[in-house]
């Protein structure tokens, strides 16, 4: 199987030994994105609220890159430093996702990367594969 590096510039660069996403037949899998502005590389400091906002918009830069976009993916996973953030992102969610969501794990963790609130990871298939 062939293994193709996906990038842009409209999402953040890599920052560390990784691909922002890497497709592998029909399926995307989407390196995870924190609320990093892609031109300062800096952490978006404003409301958790614009942080998911923002980590959705790098997401949606890396789906198009690979030639799909948000509807598409099948798979999230949502990290976040404080569960009590957990229906914000719902709420955020609701303006990006149309039903049926995709499948969805949340995880609360001690910390992420460069002091974020919030990383996001998903999987998208990009087409339908023939049975």
């Amino acid at each position: 199987m062939t293994l193709t590096k996906i990038t842009t510039d409209k999402a953040p660069a890599a920052i560390g030994p990784y691909s922002q996403a890497i497709q592998a037949g029909h399926f995307v899998f989407l390196s995870g994105q924190i609320p990093l502005i892609p031109e300062t590389m800096q952490l978006d400091d404003a409301s958790f609220e614009q942080q998911v906002h923002r980590v959705m918009t790098n997401l949606q830069a890396v789906a198009k890159a690979a030639g799909g976009d948000l509807s598409q993916i099948v798979k999230l996973t949502i990290y976040l430093t404080d569960l009590q953030n957990f229906a914000t992102v719902n709420t955020i969610m609701e303006q990006y996702f149309l039903t049926p969501y995709p499948a969805r794990a949340t995880i609360q963790v001690a910390a992420l990367p460069k002091g974020a609130g919030i990383e996001i990871e998903g999987m998208m298939m990009l087409a339908d594969i023939k049975q």
